[in-house]
C-alpha cells in the first residue's frame, strides 16, 4: 500500500490529531479525513469510496491498527464524507460508525442516497464509487447534545441542518476545535479564502446562517474543515456569513434575467472567476451544483 503524506495539525490546542489529502475530485487540497490519535482512535469523515485505501494507509502510517479504531464518525451522509463509511467499517471490525441519527439509515441501506447523489453531483458522478451497506448494529444514530467519549477528550454533538437535514458538528472542548462539516463553508488554504457551499436538494440559507451562529456559540480557536484543513477561527465564521448570502443573491439576481434554471445554471457556472487552485471542471461542477442548489431553496421559500 502506498504512503500517504499524513500531516499533523499543529493549531494550538489540538492535540495527536491529523489529517491527509484524499485527492478527492483529482483536486489537491479539496477532501480531508480526520485522524484523533485517543486511547479510543477516531476517523471524522470518511471522503469517498474510492478514498478507503488512502485512509487505510493512514492508520499505518500513524501506527494505529485497524482492530483499535473504535469511532468512524462522518459529519454528514454526503458520499463525499460518508461515502467510505462501509468499506472502512469492514476494515475496522471493532468501530462503530456514530452518524447524525436522521441521515443513520441511509448507511445501513443507500440506494437512494447514491440515486440521489447521481442527481445532485452532475458530470461529478463518475469520481464516486457505490457506497457499501453497513449492518445496523454497526450504526450508533447521534442526536443534538450526545457526546462520544475517546478516552482522553469527548466531541460534543451539535445539529447544523443547513448544508443538510442529516449534519451535525462535532466540538472537541480539550482541542477548542470544532470539526465544522460544510457549515463553514469551503477553506481554500492557498489564499484563505472562504467559498460557498449550497448542494440540492435541502440548502436552507437561513438554516445554515444559524448553524454559523452555532459555531459562534461554541467559540472555537480552531476550526477543522473537511473541505480543506485546520484554521484559525478569526473573522472566518463573519467572512462566510457575508459570501453565502452574497452567493444566494447573485443566484437569485441570474433567475431574474434569464428565462429558465438551465440556462440560469449555465450563465453563473461560466462566469466564475477565481477559481484557482482547482482544476476548471471542478470549478464548473462546483459552481454548477450549488447553483442547483440555491434554485430549490428560492423554489421552496416560493420565489
Amino acid at each position: 500500500m502506498a504512503t500517504i503524506d499524513v500531516k499533523t495539525v499543529t493549531a494550538e490546542p489540538v492535540s495527536d490529531t491529523y489529517y491527509f489529502d484524499t485527492g478527492m475530485y483529482d483536486t489537491p487540497n479539496y477532501g480531508a479525513v480526520y485522524v484523533i490519535d485517543a486511547p479510543r482512535p477516531t476517523l471524522v469523515d470518511t471522503g469517498m469510496g474510492p478514498d478507503v485505501e488512502k485512509t487505510l494507509a493512514a492508520l499505518d502510517e500513524l501506527g494505529i491498527d485497524r482492530d483499535a479504531v473504535a469511532n468512524i464518525v462522518p459529519t454528514h451522509v454526503h458520499l463525499d464524507h460518508a461515502g467510505g463509511a462501509g468499506y472502512l467499517a469492514d476494515a475496522c471490525e471493532n468501530a462503530t460508525v456514530r452518524c447524525p441519527a436522521v441521515g443513520a439509515r441511509h448507511l445501513a441501506d443507500p440506494d437512494r442516497l447514491w440515486e440521489g447523489t447521481r442527481r445532485a453531483v452532475g458530470d461529478q458522478f463518475k469520481y464516486y464509487r457505490e457506497p457499501k451497506p453497513i449492518p445496523e448494529s454497526r450504526i450508533e444514530p447521534l442526536h443534538d447534545g450526545d457526546e462520544i467519549d475517546l478516552g482522553d477528550r469527548t466531541l460534543q454533538v451539535h445539529d447544523a441542518p443547513g448544508h443538510a437535514p442529516h449534519q451535525c458538528l462535532f466540538y472537541s472542548p480539550g482541542d477548542d476545535a470544532v470539526y465544522t462539516a460544510d457549515a463553514a463553508g469551503i477553506y481554500v488554504p492557498e489564499s484563505g479564502e472562504i467559498r460557498p457551499t449550497s448542494p440540492p436538494s435541502n440548502f436552507d440559507l437561513e438554516q445554515c446562517l444559524a448553524d454559523i451562529d452555532t459555531i459562534r456559540r461554541l467559540d472555537p480557536a480552531v476550526l477543522l474543515y473537511p473541505h480543506f484543513g485546520p484554521a484559525a477561527t478569526g473573522a472566518k465564521l463573519d467572512r462566510y456569513e457575508t459570501v453565502l448570502t452574497e452567493w444566494v443573491e447573485r443566484v437569485e439576481r441570474a433567475r431574474d434575467r434569464h428565462e429558465d434554471d438551465a440556462a440560469v445554471t449555465e450563465a453563473v457556472a461560466s462566469s466564475v472567476d477565481g477559481a484557482e487552485p482547482w482544476p476548471d471542471e471542478k470549478a464548473y461542477s462546483e459552481t454548477a451544483m450549488n447553483v442547483r442548489g440555491v434554485l430549490g431553496y428560492l423554489d421552496a421559500r416560493g420565489e
